[in-house]
Order: C-alpha cells, then sequence, then structure tokens
C-alpha cells in the first residue's frame, strides 16, 4: 500500500461508515491495531519501509512501516556514532512505538523516540496530506506520545540521530534471592535514577529453577548499558552502586549496533542482518501491565511480588524495573503527551505468559496479573495512577465504538496514560477529527461525541 491508495481508504471508508484500524509493525498489546468487533478496513503499512539516513545533518526520514531493527541497521550502515533512542524490540514497528512515546536503553542520556521526532507526514481525516508546518504544532504534538490511528495515519518520521561513543560497555548481573537480591533491588531503588546519565539500568525478576533439585526461586538480572568503556563503568558502579559486586569479568566492550543485538537476546557472533529479520521472536499469549514508582518500595513489598510471582509456574511471570532520571527529569511533562518525567524513579512492567490455548487458561493467568496489580497499589504512583501507554491495557476502559463515549468514561484511563495532557489531546481531537473518524477502544475522543 502507499501513501495514495491510503488516502483513497480513508476517503472511501468514511463515504461508506467503514471505521479504519492501522498495522504498522506492533507496539499493541491489545491488538487494537488489527482487531475490533465492529467490521472495519485494515490499512497495512507494512510496505511503507523506506528509510533515509543523512550522516551530516544526523537525522533520518523512516517510513511508518519500519521496524526498529531496520532503522538501527540502516543507522550502522552509515555511521558508527551515531544511534536512536528507541526500543530493545528489534521486531517493533516504528509507527506505533512512537505514536506511544517509545522507550529504550539510552533513555536516561536522551529521553524517549519521540523526543527526537522533528517532523511527520500525515494523511488527515478528509485525505490531505501534512507535514509539521501544515499539520500544525498541536497536532505534531499530539502524535508524538498521543497513541495511534487517533488522530490521523502517520506515514513518515523525520528523526533527530544521537551521538553515542564507538565503544560503550554492558552487563547482565544474575542474583537469587539465596545471593541475597531481595536487599540488592532494594537498594539500587535508592541509586537507579541518580546514577551518571551515560548508565541506563533494567532489573528483570523472574522465577527460575533453584539450585537444590526440585526447588524455584527468584532471579534478580541487574541488566545495564554504558555509554563509555569499562574502567569509567566499573568507576562508576563502585562509587554509586557498590553492593552489586560489579567486576571488570561481568562486562562485555562493544559498538553501539553490537549493543542492541545483546540486548535483544541473540547470541555474540551473530550478524547484523539479523536485525532486518521482520519475524516477531515469540508467538505466545500474553498480558501486560504498568505502574510507576515514585517512593522505594520496602522489603516486605518485594517480598509479597516473590510470594505472588511464586504462584505460577517456572519462566511464565516476569517483572521489569526500568530506570528513569537522568534527561527524563530534565524535561517537562506537557512537552509531549507522554508525561511520566520528573520524579519517577522506574517503570514497572509487569508480563505474563502461556501457551495452552483455551479460555480458561487465560482466565487463570490474567486473573493472577490482575491480583498482582491490586497488590501493588499502595506502592506505586497516585491520583492518578500512571500507565504507559505503549502498554496499552483494557482494563482501564474503553470507548464506546459507536462514539457517545462520555468525558468521564474517558478520562479514567486517559488521565492514567498521559495526566493533564489528555484535555489537550482532547482538543486537538476536536480540531482535527471532531466526527470521531480515526477511533478504537482506547482512541481519544472529541469533545462532540460526549
Amino acid at each position: 500500500m502507499n501513501v495514495s491508495q491510503i488516502q483513497d481508504v480513508v476517503i472511501c471508508s468514511k463515504k461508506h461508515g467503514l471505521q479504519i484500524r492501522v498495522r504498522s509493525g506492533g507496539h499493541d498489546f491489545e491488538g487494537l491495531s488489527y482487531v475490533s468487533i465492529v467490521p472495519f478496513v485494515l490499512v497495512d503499512l507494512i510496505n511503507l519501509r523506506m528509510i533515509n539516513v543523512d550522516v551530516e545533518n544526523s537525522n533520518a526520514w523512516v517510513e511508518a512501516g519500519a521496524t526498529l531493527g531496520e532503522v538501527y541497521y540502516r543507522i550502522a550502515e552509515k555511521s558508527k556514532t551515531l544511534a536512536f533512542p528507541a526500543g530493545v524490540s528489534p521486531t517493533v514497528g516504528v509507527g506505533g512505538h512512537f505514536s506511544g512515546g517509545g522507550s529504550g536503553m539510552i533513555l536516561r542520556k536522551f529521553g524517549l523516540a519521540a523526543d527526537h521526532i522533528t517532523d511527520a507526514v500525515l494523511v488527515d481525516v478528509e485525505g490531505r496530506i501534512h507535514d509539521r508546518k501544515s499539520m500544525g504544532e498541536d497536532l505534531f504534538w499530539a502524535i508524538r506520545g498521543g497513541g495511534g490511528n487517533t488522530f490521523g495515519i502517520v506515514v513518515a518520521w523525520k528523526l533527530k540521530l544521537v551521538p553515542v561513543p564507538p565503544i560503550v560497555t554492558a552487563f547482565n548481573v544474575s542474583r537469587t534471592l539465596e545471593q541475597n537480591a531481595t536487599k540488592l533491588v532494594h537498594r539500587w531503588q535508592f541509586v537507579s535514577n541518580k546514577l551518571h546519565e551515560d548508565i541506563f539500568t533494567r532489573i528483570f525478576l523472574r522465577k527460575v529453577e533453584s539450585s537444590q533439585r526440585g526447588k524455584t526461586t527468584i532471579q534478580a538480572a541487574f541488566t545495564t548499558l554504558f555509554l563509555g568503556e569499562v574502567d569509567r563503568l566499573l568507576s562508576l558502579m563502585q562509587e554509586s552502586f557498590p553492593e552489586l559486586g560489579l567486576v571488570k569479568e561481568d562486562c562485555l566492550e562493544m559498538s553501539w549496533i553490537e549493543s542492541v543485538l545483546y540486548f535483544a537476546g541473540f547470541p555474540s557472533n551473530t550478524s547484523l542482518d539479523a536485525l532486518l529479520d521482520r519475524t516477531p521472536i515469540s508467538d505466545v499469549f500474553f498480558k501486560t501491565k504498568s505502574d510507576y514508582v515514585k517512593e522505594p518500595l520496602p522489603e516486605i513489598a518485594l517480598e509479597g511480588i516473590w510470594e505472588r510471582m511464586d504462584q505460577l509456574e517456572v519462566q511464565i511471570s516476569e517483572l521489569q524495573f526500568t530506570a528513569y532520571g537522568g534527561k527524563m527529569d530534565e524535561i517537562s511533562e506537557s512537552s509531549l503527551p507522554f508525561p511520566h518525567r520528573a520524579g519517577i524513579i522506574y517503570q514497572i512492567e509487569y508480563a505474563v505468559l502461556w501457551e495452552e490455548e483455551s479460555s480458561e487458561a487465560s482466565q487463570r493467568y490474567i486473573s493472577w496479573i490482575r491480583r498482582l496489580l491490586n497488590y501493588m497499589t499502595p506502592y506505586v504512583s497516585k491520583n492518578p495512577r500512571q500507565v504507559y501507554v505503549n502498554y496499552r491495557d483494557l482494563d482501564l476502559g474503553i470507548n464506546k465504538l459507536d462514539g457517545n463515549t462520555s468525558y468521564k468514561q474517558a478520562s479514567i484511563w486517559g488521565r492514567k496514560y498521559f495526566k493533564n495532557n489528555f484535555d489537550r489531546l482532547v482538543r486537538v481531537k476536536t480540531a482535527v477529527d471532531p466526527a470521531n473518524f480515526f477511533r478504537h477502544e482506547q482512541s481519544i475522543p472529541p469533545l462532540s461525541s460526549w
């Protein structure tokens, strides 16, 4: 599908009262880009994959159907010291990722992907093509984090690339409960958002088999990328987080593009060509939720998480604690629709995965993650309880697909994703799509629909 065909589909669908869903590579955890309870037309952007990198001006034009892996590969083709601050999974499409903000391994140094988008090409509700100048700053603000398939169809993005050193350092150090993981995770909360901004750190929490036969334990994997060489990292970690006991043998020096492969889970000798493979790594069923933490969790709260993870089979549940701070503290929460900035210590992503293809299994695992989220209520952000829109969650509430959603209904989920930016998103939606043509179960509704 090309841009002129997208224009035709918008005009034709609007004329005949059909809804549109837009698919651009996959960052909708509820499948809203390709599933609906009402008849719809699917606009698949898979063939819009052109990437033009301009090293001299440190920017790139990327069509919305390209994947993050393709973007990283094309940047590395032209430069070893330019990068882009987007996500870890190479098979994720840029359209969904950028439209929700987009966070990744250099977030603490540079912020979000959407913070580095300088222009875009968009097809509006009338089928007209706009760039940043013709769409206006309000609409350009809204598409960089306000969610996809709401304001129009973005067919291309202009990215400002960022500088990275020729050598970066990575490590992935695991500790179990028997190796003091609880106290290490507890301590990590007090230092992770205050580390040097060149250090990105994340913890993966999983249930694994214990060294004692027939038993299980909780493992905390401290995963870190440092924009620099190993000796400097060791010095900074010894100064800020000596409890981890990091040593040189734990660390690997590599180029930035090699770190992309490393953190995506590829073996060390993998060719960069693997980044061009658009096939998703896994096709299991899953449910994901998110939270933001402003005060460190006490050890007893962490122990409660371990107890709940122990209720499920090995390797079924996973939590990610992703440190914020650094550049994220410096950007105003109203600069883009994504509001989760200063004051956030870290983000939590909860995930439960299963392979059984039955409603009973789905209910069992989804009920478990809902109970875990309920348990976490006292320990996370409040009024509103903040949630990341790229980890979309229909448990928060849905719009009526006939367009008659009330402000009160929409604001329940809208303020969790966007805080006070929700009101500005509503105003933009009202101005550019007052009849609510572009809509789904959690799209921004216009005032005219209330």
